[in-house]
């Protein structure tokens, strides 16, 4: 199959992570895929996998210019599949794909990616795009917030990894957390900087990784200084290699609010970290049994009593954890199992 990937999102977030990921498995068994997105980190990021990648200008929805070029596109490199993700997407991929008959794939990230607004219903009736989530938590969203979709038409693939070999080599001392979602307020990066100042007042020794960009970053960076963690937090901004990162430490911590099946927790259980997570989204259909137990929202004490049970612990208290992570991963997350859903399904459609 010859299959489309067009995103025109500004900033990174799991979808564009599982574009690259899916887009590059599919180019592994056989398949041509073509990387449509701005010009950026993104398709910096896709060159550098080796996939095939246009950078281009979107413009205003329904921009009749860009629509053109990708009928022309499409039509030339005898596209099969056109897999898009938010509605900019579907205003000029989605648009170019039906009048050519085309069938099109919306990915959705979260359920509120798509709004019950005119503008989407009528889009959406004319185009008749295959909607795919990566949890039954987002399709259940996508059920409630939009009540004109039926269940059959979504399809439920969980986001897949590649999974390593082995956990990190070592634990470290003092023990590295990390957080690698978006600097963004509903991840609750605020609570585990509370967490944290509240346990180094009680005498532990830590650092805490922060990966990524954001809204709040700056706010964020002075919330730290007034709790006197300027020297255990350290701020890595955005880093297009977050496995090499994820290596070096030893626990992941996902404090969200809100989320959908967060990207950032599965590389980190892919990663064979110990990983720390609330109760959030669709975290636990990926969660077992043997994991810590998951927390509730808005709960800095909870957090502040989960990792003061890991400062506490023993280094075989941590691999443990780091062992039983990677391997649920294997089992659940695989990126190969993930991609053979996928790859079945887009042919179905």
């Amino acid at each position: 199959m010859n299959i489309a990937f067009v995103n025109s999102t500004r900033k990174w977030g799991g979808v564009k992570t599982w574009t690259l990921e899916v887009a590059h498995g599919l180019t592994e068994r056989g398949h041509n895929t073509l990387i449509i997105a701005r010009h950026g980190p993104f398709t910096d990021k896709a060159l550098a996998m080796g996939l095939q990648t246009l950078p281009i200008t979107f413009g205003p929805d329904f921009n009749p210019i860009l629509i053109y070029r990708l009928l022309r596109l499409f039509k030339t490199w005898k596209c099969d599949r056109v897999v898009v993700n938010v509605g900019k997407d579907m205003c000029s991929a989605g648009v170019a794909g039906r009048i050519l008959g085309i069938p099109v794939i919306h990915r959705v990230g979260l359920a509120g990616d798509m709004e019950n607004r005119l503008k989407v219903r009528s889009v959406h009736k004319w185009i008749k795009p295959r909607l795919l989530a990566p949890c039954e938590h987002v399709k259940q969203g996508m059920l409630k917030e939009l009540p004109y979709l039926r269940p059959e038409e979504i399809k439920v693939i969980l986001t897949g990894k590649p999974v390593a070999a082995h956990p990190p080599s070592d634990v470290h001392h003092p023990l590295r957390f990390i957080s690698t979602s978006q600097l963004n307020a509903d991840k609750g990066h605020s609570d585990v900087l509370t967490a944290l100042a509240a346990l180094k007042k009680q005498g532990y020794t830590f650092q805490y990784h922060v990966v990524g960009t954001g809204r709040v970053e700056q706010r964020l960076k002075k919330m730290a200084s007034s709790l006197d963690l300027e020297k255990e937090v350290v701020w890595h901004g955005f880093q297009k290699d977050v496995r090499a990162l994820l290596a070096t430490c030893d626990v992941f911590i996902l404090a969200s609010h809100t989320e959908g099946l967060p990207n950032s927790l599965l590389e980190a259980m892919s990663m064979g970290l110990a990983c720390v997570a609330t109760d959030v989204g669709g975290v636990a259909e990926v969660w077992s049994e043997h994991f810590l137990p998951l927390l509730p929202i808005h709960a800095p004490a909870a957090l502040t009593h989960t990792l003061h049970q890991l400062l506490d612990g023993s280094t075989s208290r941590i691999k443990q954890l780091q062992t039983t992570t990677l391997a649920h991963a294997r089992k659940s997350i695989s990126i190969k199992q993930s991609i053979s859903r996928v790859e079945n399904w887009l042919q179905e459609c």
